[in-house]
């Protein structure tokens, strides 16, 4: 069989075109293309087989600059000699790209195949991916041609749609003339039909016997009416409230709250992540984006009602009676809930542990999840015996030596039942969170999730693979609207180059066990595919790090800018009487004798045992003073330069906010004017090309590997290769109102394009409520030009002027518009929190902090509003969310 390619693509002097041919189990066979004119690029192959897969390459001196990242895919049937192939380039960001995911899939249900006939006779083949929302849709073609309907679009050629969003159509065209049409969407309840926009497409005509010229199209050019659009509600799992809970939500609590969002007409639920984050058994455990595994769930989700095994008489009273207390309380007692479940998990499982053993369906899914679930459960069980997650202290397996591991938990080991015991909550909490999923798909609504950007430093993963974490370091955020001194996760960084060498095999296996029950996923801080912000160990605060990787600044670049660098002066806290005596004023003398000494010339340094951040956390941890410890950690920040040994080499990185330093003040003003420039080069032009190469060298690899749609977290400081990679790989972004990234007071949802996530607030901030009431000049200068209202803004967010906020979020254009749930409830009278200042589920500003916010009313409150939930699907149906 032949095939000749052909592709249109222009090309940059000295730059040349190959395909790749992708065949299992052999190596990838490489052609090059050859240039004939006006862009045109051909190649004649003799192929054998009746699939292919392919991709083009641009190559300049032999090396490549440029690759599809979306491969091509046809099949041929032997009844044809010869396919000459016509080509588009295909983009990542064409809709049939990022919309054939598991989303839509969910929303169209089950998929019945069509099949296409193609006859010798044929002299054109119409293939195009085209998802579409309804499956009352049938996408046409309409063309100059008699074949084609001349133009008339009742009399179009419909296509067939041969898998989930591929049209197929193969005709006989006798009409020799060039051959123009388009595609287009034909509603097969009324015929009606309509053309894509833009200009027509072209095909060459064909005259040759026994050869058929295949249109490989791209890019249905949809009206924004024919794009699916969504509304959705986010709700952390352990905020969900209902009778049968333990007070705290459940995996089966999401079937309830499915019922309720199918009455309101959303079909988005979007959650937190929900892996597990037992570390130290204590209220601090609640953070959920510090997990333990990235594989294994939380067993605070576990329903005890739901097992298949009933307690004793005895116990089911004093459980309904815990219960009872637990549900009364306004929000989650972390600690009371986590004892209260393990104990009756224990019971349980001993009372039923042998056939617990024989259940083949538990063993089978030990066998499934073999690679993740073992060291898990040997993690639980030496984290429990040797009271702590900090492997390093344990008494054994301080190094996770898997032949080690497996001898040591054998049915005749004394730990083997506890082992058992930690795999059979994961089989539970799978049985029952898949149990909610498939309901929830049956009502046509798909579940988003949450992916932690980092891990915890004393995780299985940190444990098991090490190789790919930088153990050494911290990574964070810098300096935002969230918190001036930056954050600091404490999470290990990622040695990226490491998990190159398998082709990030470590992130691809995370996103194909979150696709066992999500259809979305946003992925949080996607800024930490580009770069992360590092700090060393010895620091606490965000404020003490710096972006890795980056183009730090040499010694030479110092001297080249005119810099007079002095190490010490610029990378030690610079002290004298003047700054101590304006930060401690009365307490100096006990700050002189305790904690600095003098170096001579006026100036300070701190004693060796207190002179790092972590260092002075460590002191008082012991004596407790928080105000007087943060002055302490702000005088061990006052730097200009932060160091990195890097390459055998001693490198340099400005310190955040630079200029605002005590240490800058005190510069001579041509030094402070070449401090600030290199500082402004640094942190917003010299990095771009790096950051953008570091994304799109890893991201498009693991993102083809899973079906669920992508949506990026990208608030705080955004670089500006940031919304060019999102574009270039069909991820969505997220707009929140007032976290705008322009030079703008707040974010207009109506300009919010279609690669959008709009909400109105998230588990970071406050409410709409809270937020109202945070600054009084804020909220009018939003009440007069966002909300074009006149007068003065009340005293509270009235309900009117709620509503009016989220129409604003739905009557726009972007894919997906998604709501804390209480931004709905604060539309109602009767169903909102008397209380506002309860409903804050986070601030990132404090850390560690307490994640235990509770729906202040049940599900089932929810269900029986039928008035509030009429208005919320009548909002949705009329700005064309399905």
């Amino acid at each position: 069989m032949k095939l000749t390619f052909n592709l249109h693509y222009n090309t940059k002097f000295g730059e040349n075109l190959r395909i790749r041919i992708f065949q299992e189990g052999n190596a990838d066979q490489i052609y090059p293309l050859t240039y004939s004119e006006g862009g045109n690029w051909t190649v004649d192959l003799d192929y054998f087989y009746r699939k292919i897969s392919y991709c083009y390459q641009v190559t300049c001196d032999g090396k490549i600059t440029d690759e599809e990242l979306v491969n091509h895919c046809l099949s041929f049937p032997h009844t044809i000699k010869e396919y000459r192939i016509f080509d588009f380039w295909n983009l990542k960001n064409f809709p049939e790209n990022y919309l054939t995911n598991k989303v839509l899939k969910n929303r169209l249900g089950d998929f019945k195949a069509e099949k296409v006939t193609i006859l010798r006779s044929h002299t054109h083949y119409f293939r195009l991916e085209a998802p579409l929302y309804s499956d009352l849709w049938q996408v046409v073609i309409c063309g100059a041609q008699e074949e084609l309907g001349n133009w008339d679009y009742g009399k179009a050629l419909p296509m067939r749609q041969t898998k989930s969003g591929l049209w197929e159509a193969s005709v006989l065209i006798e009409d020799h003339t060039d051959i123009q049409y388009k595609y287009g969407i034909r509603d097969i309840r009324t015929g009606n039909t309509e053309l894509e926009w833009g200009a027509n497409r072209f095909a060459v005509s064909n005259e040759e016997e026994d050869v058929l010229y295949t249109l490989s199209d791209h890019n249905f050019r949809f009206k924004s009416h024919q794009m699916y659009h969504a509304a959705g509600v986010a709700i952390p799992v352990f905020s969900l409230r209902s009778s049968r809970g333990y007070g705290v939500g459940e995996f089966a609590d999401l079937i309830e709250f499915g019922n309720w969002a199918s009455a309101a007409n959303l079909s988005v639920i979007q959650v937190l992540p929900i892996n597990d984050t037992t570390a130290t058994h204590t209220w601090t455990d609640s953070y959920p984006y510090a997990a333990v595994s990235v594989y294994a769930l939380h067993p605070l989700y576990l329903s005890i009602d739901g097992l298949p095994y009933e307690l004793s008489a005895p116990l089911l009273e004093k459980y309904g009676e815990e219960r009872s207390q637990l549900n009364e309380l306004p929000s989650v007692d972390y600690e009371r809930v986590m004892q209260g479940k393990w104990f009756y998990l224990k019971e349980l499982f001993t009372e039923n542990k042998e056939q617990i053993a024989k259940d083949r369906s538990f063993r089978r899914f030990i066998r499934n999840n073999e690679e993740w679930l073992m060291p898990y459960a040997a993690f639980c069980v030496l984290r429990d015996k040797y009271g702590t997650p900090n492997f390093n202290l344990w008494k054994t397996h301080r190094k996770y030596i898997p032949g080690k591991i497996e001898l040591s938990f054998t049915p005749k080991s004394k730990d083997y039942g506890s082992f058992l015991l930690h795999q059979w909550i994961q089989y539970e909490l799978h049985r029952q969170l898949t149990e909610a999923v498939d309901y929830l798909h049956s009502l046509r609504i798909s579940i988003k999730g949450d992916l932690p950007i980092g891990i915890y430093r004393y995780s299985v993963e940190a444990w098991t693979e090490p190789h790919f974490f930088g153990m050494d370091y911290q990574a964070g955020a810098p300096p935002d609207q969230f918190s001036d001194l930056g954050q600091n996760w404490e999470f290990p960084t990622y040695n990226w180059e490491q998990m190159k060498l398998d082709g990030y095999r470590w992130w691809k296996n995370r996103f194909k066990a979150l696709e066992n029950y999500f259809d979305a996923m946003r992925i949080d801080h996607i800024l930490g595919f580009f770069r992360i912000w590092r700090m060393p160990s010895s620091a606490v605060q965000g404020i003490l790090g710096y972006f890795y990787p980056a183009v730090p600044v040499t010694e030479e670049e110092f001297g080249a800018r005119n810099i007079p660098f002095d190490e010490v002066r610029y990378c030690q806290p610079y002290i004298n009487l003047e700054i101590l005596e304006e930060i401690f004023g009365e307490g100096l003398g006990y700050i002189q004798s305790k904690f600095i000494t003098e170096a001579g010339g006026g100036h300070y340094i701190f004693k060796t045992e207190y002179n790092t951040q972590r260092k002075i956390k460590e002191y008082f941890d012991v004596y407790p003073d928080d105000a007087l410890r943060d002055k302490l950690y702000g005088l061990c920040a006052n730097v200009l330069f932060l160091k990195e040994e890097k390459d055998d080499e001693t490198v340099y990185h400005p310190r955040f906010n630079t200029d605002k330093t005590d240490s800058f003040k005190y510069l001579a003003e041509k030094e402070q004017t070449a401090v600030y420039e290199l500082y402004l080069d640094y942190f917003y032009s010299r990095q771009e090309d790096l950051w953008h190469k570091s994304a799109m060298e890893k991201l498009p690899q693991i993102l083809n590997s899973t079906e669920m749609l992508i949506c990026g977290e990208d608030l705080g400081l955004v670089p500006d290769c940031v919304p060019v990679v999102l574009q270039q790989l069909g991820i969505t972004a997220l707009k929140v109102q007032r976290m705008p990234a322009d030079d703008i007071p707040f974010y207009n949802p109506k300009n919010a394009g279609y690669m959008n996530v709009v909400t109105a607030s998230s588990h970071d901030s406050s409410t709409l409520r809270q937020w109202w009431q945070e600054d009084r000049s804020v909220t009018e200068k939003y009440f007069r030009e966002q909300l074009i209202q006149r007068g003065t803004a009340p005293s509270e967010l009235m309900l009117p002027l709620a509503e009016i906020i989220m129409k604003q979020h739905l009557f726009n254009d972007a894919m997906l518009a998604i709501f804390p749930l209480q931004e709905f409830l604060g539309t109602d009278q009767e169903l909102k929190n008397p209380d506002s200042d309860s409903e804050r589920i986070n601030e990132p500003s404090v850390f560690p902090h307490f994640w235990n916010y509770r729906m202040h009313l049940e599900i089932n409150k929810l269900q029986e509003s039928e008035k509030f939930n009429k208005k919320i699907s009548d909002w949705i149906a009329a700005s064309n969310r399905i």
